[in-house]
């Protein structure tokens, strides 16, 4: 565990940031466009300081023999960036591939962005309230507990006050322990997994299950139509696609798919085995015997859904914000309304 703990944080350490990764993506792509080859397009990127030794690792990799995928991940590109580039090995297509990385990496990070703009106020909130609490616990409480300790039932109200917040306390930060701690064990069980049980746990998560679906398929759609292209087979596409180790699922989908064709099973028929791929995606390998016109289909299929991601994604996040805020007023008025109820009934008895 030390060692992978280790692993992690240097990985951490090495990659560079995210906005710096896109900005070496985007540089690429444009001399490669204007004509630049990949070992005089990388030399150019040199020419900014801020780059200058992402591109000499990756010009030193490529004459060593490395292949696109590996030069990237020596210089710690995230997953996504290298998972693209792996198919360049395949369709020789690295202006196309790094576009889908660039459109997929872009959003990414457009939505982390989102993401800590819509929490950064609830979580300044949840440190006043949490404050706050720590407060009224330790100082307001027992000062109460001694001002209608003489009155029968103030005492009572205020013994059930204190109840409550000790219960909310220690719920709050029992929950944030009991997240923690199950993140971290995942972290270190989903590597021991299988594929299978790790599937078999991901389709009892509902929200997790549907949004690894999408990913899934659009993951799926874009790299078969791109791998079309080149004119192999789909034996040779499926093959190709689960030698790559970056996207486990659509190696072990692929796997699966490979072995059911070598005994003379449909595809489609295979793929509605598959529960991780959506039923429009199966479609479209039912009705489209053309390669030319399935690889079109496919095309336009992956970018309907990386919009459909992009705008579920969007609608998740806007409910962010409300929901915390929600939760933290909810939780004053709790607060309130259990320190003023002993007061009302001494007031009674008054």
């Amino acid at each position: 565990m030390d060692l992978s703990l280790k692993k992690l944080y240097l990985n951490y350490r090495l990659r560079p940031n995210n906005e710096l990764q896109l900005r070496f993506l985007k540089r690429l792509s444009r001399l490669l466009k204007n004509g630049y080859p990949i070992l005089t397009a990388l030399e150019k990127i040199k020419w900014d300081s801020h780059l200058s030794t992402y591109a000499t690792k990756i010009i030193d990799s490529l004459k060593n023999g490395e292949t696109i995928d590996q030069a990237f991940e020596n210089v710690h590109f995230h997953p996504t960036i290298t998972s693209y580039l792996f198919f360049v090995r395949a369709n020789n297509d690295l202006e196309g591939n790094l576009e889908k990385a660039i459109q997929m990496f872009q959003q990414r990070i457009t939505h982390t962005k989102k993401f800590k703009q819509i929490i950064r106020y609830p979580l300044i909130l949840i440190f006043i309230f949490s404050t706050l609490l720590f407060f009224i616990k330790e100082s307001v409480l027992p000062t109460f507990v001694e001002i209608f300790d003489s009155n029968y039932h103030s005492n009572s109200s205020i013994h059930y006050t204190v109840t409550l917040i000790d219960f909310v306390t220690t719920f709050i930060i029992i929950s944030i322990l009991v997240f923690s701690f199950c993140f971290i064990l995942w972290y270190f069980i989903q590597q021991k997994l299988s594929i299978q049980k790790q599937l078999k746990i991901y389709l009892k998560i509902p929200l997790y299950r549907y949004y690894l679906k999408i990913q899934t398929s659009y993951f799926f759609a874009s790299h078969f139509s791109s791998l079309l292209k080149t004119g192999m087979s789909f034996k040779e596409i499926l093959q190709h696609m689960a030698n790559q180790p970056k996207l486990p699922i659509i190696s072990y989908y692929s796997t699966l798919l490979t072995n059911e064709l070598s005994q003379g099973i449909h595809l489609s028929f295979v793929l509605s085995q598959l529960h991780l791929l959506d039923k429009h995606l199966i479609s479209i390998f039912q009705q489209d015997t053309d390669m030319e016109a399935l690889e079109m289909d496919l095309s336009v299929y992956a970018e309907l859904l990386m919009e459909d991601i992009e705008a579920k994604t969007l609608k998740i996040l806007t409910w962010v914000q409300p929901i915390f805020l929600i939760i933290i007023g909810g939780l004053i008025i709790f607060i309130y309304i259990s320190l003023m109820w002993p007061m009302f009934q001494l007031i009674k008895t008054v």
